[in-house]
C-alpha cells in the first residue's frame, strides 16, 4: 500500500490541488468491500430516517386537524412549511459543509431534526408546531445533498452509478416505510407519540461522528494536508485488512489546475460551471414538478373525479409509487452502461410521452390513469434518482456541496410549485390539461439535458470537474 504521497505544504493551493489529485487516484484503486458498504449503511440509515420525518406529517394531519380544530388555511400551511424549510435548508446546508465538512452537516442535521421531533411533541397549538416544523425542515433539506455529495467523494469512478444509486434508494424506501408504519402507529399511539419514537434516530449522529470519516478529498482541498493523508491511510488500511491483499499502487495522478482565488457562488454561476448550474438546476426543477404534480393530486382526482371510496384512490396512489420505486431499482442498475445524460434525456421523454397520450386519449378512465402515471412514474422516479448520482459529479470539491444544494433547492421549488400550479388547473375541471402540461414540463427537462448535459460515466471527479 503507498502510504507516502507527496506531502504538500499547508496553505498552498497549488499543492492543495495536487494532493487532491493524489487521493482521488488513491480512491480508485480501492476495491468494493466491507468499509465502502458500512458507510453506505450508516449515512444511508441517516438519509432512511430523514425521510421518515419528511413524511409523518401527512398522517399526523387528521388527529392535528380535530385536536387544533384546524381550517383548511392552517392545514396547508402546516403541510407546506416543511417544505419552505428544505428550500432554504438545500441552500444554506451546501455553503456550510464546502467550510466545515461534510460529516460535520450530515451529523448535525440528524440531530437537529431528532431535537425538533422532540419538540413537536410539546406543542399545543398550531403556530409553534409550523415554526419547529419549518427548523426541521431546514434539516431535512440539508442533510439529503450533502449526503449524496459525500458518498460521491468516497467512491470510485468504475461503477459509481450503481453503489452511489443503491444507496440513494434508501430515502424513497424510507418515504414508502414512513407511509406504512405512521399508518399503523397514529391510530394506535397517537401523534405526540409517534413524534417522540421517531427522535431517537437523532442518536445517530454519534455513530456518523464515530464511524464515518471525514472526505479526504474536502480535507484535501481546505488545506488539511496531514489530516487528509491520515484519513485516506486509514481507510486503506481498513480496505487491506478486510480483502486480506495489498492495494494495487496508484495509476499516475492527473495534474489539477489551482482553484481560482475566488470561488464559492460566484464560481458556480460562471464560466463552465455556470452552464452546469443552469442546467441541472432545470432539470431538478422539471423532474419534481411534474412528479410531485401527479403524486400529490393523485387521490383527490381518483376519489373527486373519479368517486372512488377513499381506500380504493389511496391503494391506486400506491400502485403509482411503487412503480417508481421498481423505476428507481432499474435505473440504479443500468446507469453506468446507459450513461447519465441518456438515463435522463430518455426518461424524461418517456414520462412526457406518457403524459401526453394520458391527457389526450386515456384521462376518461379511472383505470387509464393508474396506467398511464404509473408507466410515467417508472420514468420519473428514474431521471429524478439519477440526478443525485450526477449533480455531484459535476462540480470541483471546493463547490461541490453547494453545486448540490443548488440541485436540493430546486428540487424543492419544483415540489412546491408543481402541486399549486396542478391544483389550479384541476380546479377549472380540465383534468386532461393537468396532464399535457405535465406533459410539457418533463419535455422541457428532456430538452434540457440533450442541449445542456455533459456524460460523466467511468471518469473520476477530478477529471470531470477540475
Amino acid at each position: 500500500m503507498t502510504l507516502d504521497a507527496a506531502r504538500a505544504t499547508p496553505g498552498r493551493q497549488d499543492d492543495s490541488a495536487a494532493l487532491a489529485a493524489s487521493i482521488g487516484a488513491r480512491f480508485e484503486r480501492l476495491p468494493l468491500c466491507r468499509w465502502q458498504v458500512m458507510v453506505r449503511l450508516v449515512v444511508g440509515a441517516v438519509t432512511f430516517f430523514e425521510a421518515f420525518d419528511q413524511l409523518l406529517i401527512a398522517y399526523a394531519l387528521p388527529d392535528l386537524r380535530d385536536e387544533w380544530h384546524l381550517g383548511t388555511t392552517q392545514v396547508t400551511a402546516l403541510m407546506t412549511v416543511g417544505s419552505i424549510g428544505m428550500l432554504i435548508g438545500a441552500l444554506a446546508s451546501g455553503r456550510l459543509a464546502d467550510r466545515i465538512g461534510r460529516v460535520k452537516v450530515i451529523a448535525g442535521c440528524i440531530a437537529l431534526s431528532g431535537i425538533c421531533n422532540l419538540a413537536l411533541t410539546l406543542c399545543t397549538s398550531p403556530e409553534p408546531f409550523m415554526a419547529i416544523r419549518f427548523v426541521q425542515g431546514m434539516a431535512i433539506g440539508g442533510e439529503v445533498p450533502i449526503a449524496a455529495t459525500f458518498i460521491a467523494e468516497i467512491t470510485r469512478a468504475h461503477q459509481r452509478g450503481r453503489f452511489v444509486l443503491l444507496y440513494e434508494l434508501v430515502f424513497p424506501a424510507g418515504l414508502t416505510a414512513g407511509a406504512l408504519l405512521a399508518a399503523w402507529l397514529v391510530p394506535v399511539l397517537g401523534w405526540r407519540w409517534v413524534f417522540a419514537l421517531a427522535a431517537v434516530p437523532g442518536l445517530l449522529c454519534f455513530a456518523l461522528v464515530r464511524w464515518v470519516p471525514e472526505s479526504p478529498r474536502w480535507l484535501a482541498d481546505h488545506g488539511r494536508h496531514d489530516e487528509a493523508l491520515a484519513t485516506m491511510a486509514t481507510i486503506e488500511e481498513k480496505v487491506e485488512r478486510i480483502t486480506g491483499a495489498p492495494l494495487p499502487d496508484p495509476a499516475p495522478a492527473r495534474p489539477v489546475p489551482p482553484a481560482p482565488h475566488k470561488s464559492g457562488l460566484r464560481e458556480l454561476l460562471t464560466g463552465r460551471y455556470g452552464k452546469r448550474t443552469l442546467v441541472i438546476g432545470l432539470l431538478w426543477f422539471t423532474g419534481y414538478f411534474a412528479n410531485y404534480g401527479i403524486t400529490s393530486w393523485l387521490p383527490t382526482i381518483y376519489e373527486g373525479h373519479f368517486d372512488l371510496s377513499l381506500s380504493t384512490a389511496l391503494l391506486y396512489s400506491t400502485v403509482t409509487s411503487c412503480a417508481g420505486l421498481a423505476g428507481c431499482l432499474v435505473v440504479a442498475l443500468t446507469v453506468d452502461r446507459v450513461g447519465r445524460r441518456n438515463t435522463v434525456i430518455w426518461c424524461m421523454a418517456a414520462a412526457a410521452l406518457c403524459l401526453l397520450l394520458l391527457g389526450l386519449l386515456a384521462g376518461d378512465s379511472a383505470e387509464g390513469v393508474l396506467a398511464w402515471t404509473s408507466l410515467a412514474s417508472v420514468f420519473l422516479f428514474g431521471s429524478n434518482i439519477c440526478l443525485y448520482l450526477y449533480t455531484p459529479e459535476l462540480f470541483p470539491t471546493r463547490i461541490r456541496a453547494l453545486g448540490s444544494s443548488v440541485g436540493g433547492a430546486m428540487n424543492r421549488l419544483g415540489v412546491i410549485l408543481g402541486p399549486i400550479v396542478v391544483g389550479a388547473i384541476y380546479a377549472g375541471g380540465a383534468i386532461g390539461t393537468v396532464f399535457v402540461t405535465l406533459a410539457a414540463v418533463a419535455l422541457v427537462g428532456s430538452l434540457s439535458a440533450a442541449v445542456g448535459a455533459e456524460e460523466t460515466s467511468g471518469r473520476t471527479l477530478e477529471d470531470v470537474a477540475p
